[in-house]
């Protein structure tokens, strides 16, 4: 463990001793050890290289190509959990693994978890993942390829768009920067393209009360809000400072039968 730690530090690896304990659970050899190591120290990302990732108490699987999950993000599903009950419907929008609609389902046993990506590796990911609690996801830009009958019956819709501005996805992480798809993480401009076309399509698929969440940075909390006011959603910023996370949220007060877009 000794060596594995230090070869792990020399790669520059800042939690080795964590990063460590994680390979060697997740090896099945010591030749498999050796394997895992050698792509981790080679820049893989560690979640790629076991093939999970652990999120709000749970593992998603995950493989290259897919983004992996932030640990910040599960504050979306600790402010929509308590918003669900068995039967209701959650729409997880940019879904990638399918983590955030996975992580409700396991909170609030019962829930529909409807789960959608542009991106169909991320897809066949996100339907592995969401097979045991009885989710699916499609392929598709958004609510394309969502049935009709889907249309007003979303209690909650988690959308974890990227929300990084283009300017600024060269100082990120090599790990995302390297080997997740850019469109994981290039919001565009100001970091909010996706972000305001999900909010404009929101109250077409919530249902009267329903809320939509997506994570921010903090300095983009306001301009959000005003995306989200624009959609005729009732917003709401939210902060954890332990996480250093800015949620934003967005109540469609429409009365049943009402729909835009």
């Amino acid at each position: 463990m000794t060596d594995l730690v230090s070869r792990l530090r020399a790669a520059g690896c800042v939690f080795a001793e964590e990063e460590a304990e994680v390979l060697t659970s997740s090896a099945t050899s010591p030749a498999h050890l050796k394997e895992m190591l050698a792509r981790r120290v080679a820049g893989d990302p560690l979640e790629h290289v076991v093939g999970w990732v652990g999120f709000d108490g749970g593992r998603v699987a995950v493989e290259p190509g897919v983004f992996v999950p932030r640990q910040r993000t599960a504050y979306l599903v600790e402010l929509a959990a308590p918003l669900l009950r068995p039967g209701d419907t959650v729409l997880d929008l940019c879904c990638g693994s399918g983590a955030l609609g996975l992580a409700l389902a396991r909170r609030v046993p019962g829930i529909s978890v409807r789960a959608s990506d542009i991106d169909p590796v991320a897809v066949a990911c996100a339907a592995r993942n969401l097979a045991p609690v009885g989710g699916s996801a499609v392929a598709g830009d958004l609510t394309a390829a969502l049935p009709p009958s889907l249309e007003r019956s979303a209690a909650v819709i988690v959308a974890n768009v990227p929300y990084v501005p283009s300017a600024a996805v060269a100082l990120m992480p090599p790990e995302s920067r390297d080997h997740e798809p850019r469109g994981t993480v290039d919001g565009g401009a100001d970091g909010l393209d996706l972000l305001r076309r999900v909010a404009a399509l929101a109250p077409t698929w919530l249902r009267p009360g329903g809320v939509l969440f997506c994570e921010v940075s903090q300095d983009q909390a306001a301009a959000a809000t005003v995306a989200f006011t624009a959609a005729s959603l009732v917003a709401e910023v939210h902060h954890d400072d332990d996480r250093e996370t800015t949620a934003v949220s967005g109540r469609w007060p429409g009365a049943a039968g009402s729909r835009r877009g």
